[in-house]
């Protein structure tokens, strides 16, 4: 009877926490690595200099702040775009609410995982630049704040 009882917490335990489990962890490539470095020096930049500064810094072309495909954004905690340095044009909306091509609303859970865990990953689809299919892509995201204002920094990459 013990062994029975065993078992079956062990199913139950498993079960349980299989939810938890089974989130999905970044790649662990060189791009990641370096999409996380970038994130954590933009933090510490505007931590330092302050936003505006760091702002003018991350929007200047060519620079380790906005390269190629590289770029970062800032929202605040309510979805509110701070900054997008490869479409400034999204400064000023809000995302709250976006779903990604499968319907998964990710910009919120950007927004969570600032507010309750202070960083990390979130994967969405998204269409790479010039396609129309969507791929999986990966953002991570740091919180930090942004003129007294509780926000995030963060940027995003494709897995290689």
């Amino acid at each position: 009877m013990k062994s029975l009882l065993g078992i079956f917490s062990a199913i139950v335990l498993a079960v349980m926490l299989a939810p938890a489990l089974a989130g999905e962890a970044p790649p662990s490539t060189k791009q990641a690595e370096a999409v996380e470095a970038l994130v954590t020096r933009a933090a510490v930049l505007i931590e330092k200099e302050g936003q505006t500064a760091a702002f003018t810094q991350f929007r200047k072309k060519d620079s380790e702040w906005l390269h190629g495909d590289t770029y970062l954004y800032a929202y605040d905690l309510k979805g509110n775009v701070l900054l997008n340095a490869a479409f400034p044009q999204r400064e000023g909306t809000n995302i709250a609410g976006q779903k990604d091509a499968k319907g998964k609303p990710f910009q919120d859970e950007i927004l969570q995982i600032a507010a309750t865990e202070g960083s990390g990953w979130v994967s969405y689809m998204f269409p790479k630049p010039g396609q129309t299919e969507p791929s999986k892509k990966w953002a991570y995201v740091k919180r930090a704040t942004l003129n007294g204002t509780p926000s995030l920094i963060a940027s995003r990459s494709y897995p290689e």
